[in-house]
C-alpha cells in the first residue's frame, strides 16, 4: 500500500538522511551543489515544517518501506498551495507512485496550486506538465520565467474521479 506519513519533528534526522539522495540527484541540474567537508550535502533548514501550520513534511511509503518524501506549503489568504520538494527513489520511479501521491496531495489541499520545475530538469517538467494536464483536463496555465517552468491550476474544479485513478 502506498501512503503519505506526516513527518514528526523528532524524525527530522531521518528526513535529512533521505534528502541526501534527493540533493545528489538534483546536483546534476545545479552545478553549484557540492559536498560539505564532512561528506554530506548541506542540510535544508526544515524548522518551518515543525512550527508553521501551513508547512507539511511527509514521508512517502510503500508497504512500510520509505521510498521518498514531499514538502508542501499549503495555501494562505495571499499564496497558493505549492510543492516545495518532491522525491521518489530511482528504483521506484516510473511505477505511477509519484502520480498517486501528487493526486492525494491535490485532494488534501484543494484550491489554487503553483508548481515549478527548473529548466534543466526535463523529466520533472514532463511529469508535472502531463499530470496537471491530465487531472485538470487541460485547464491550467504554464509559463517559463526566471529559468523555471510554472504551472498554475485550481483543484476545486477537478472531477474527483481523475484524482482517484
Amino acid at each position: 500500500m502506498l501512503n503519505l506519513q506526516k513527518v514528526k519533528a523528532e524524525e527530522e534526522g531521518i528526513l535529512h538522511n533521505i534528502m541526501q539522495f534527493y540533493i545528489y540527484e538534483f546536483s546534476k541540474y545545479i552545478p553549484t551543489i557540492k559536498l560539505e567537508t564532512n561528506g554530506d550535502f548541506k542540510s535544508f533548514n526544515l524548522e518551518r515544517y515543525w512550527v508553521k501550520d501551513n508547512f507539511h513534511a511527509y514521508f512517502i511509503k510503500l508497504k512500510g518501506e520509505m521510498i521518498g518524501f514531499v514538502l508542501v506549503e499549503s495555501a494562505t489568504e495571499s499564496s497558493p498551495n505549492t510543492i516545495q520538494e518532491f522525491f521518489i527513489m530511482a528504483k521506484h520511479s516510473g511505477n505511477g507512485y509519484g502520480k498517486k501521491i501528487a493526486k492525494e496531495l491535490f485532494s488534501l489541499f484543494p484550491g489554487d496550486w503553483v508548481i515549478t520545475q527548473i529548466e534543466n530538469n526535463e523529466k520533472a517538467h514532463a511529469f508535472w506538465h502531463g499530470l496537471i494536464n491530465e487531472v485538470c483536463n487541460g485547464k491550467f496555465t504554464e509559463c517559463f520565467e526566471g529559468g523555471k517552468y510554472i504551472q498554475r491550476f485550481n483543484t476545486e474544479v477537478i472531477n474527483s474521479s481523475t484524482l482517484i485513478k
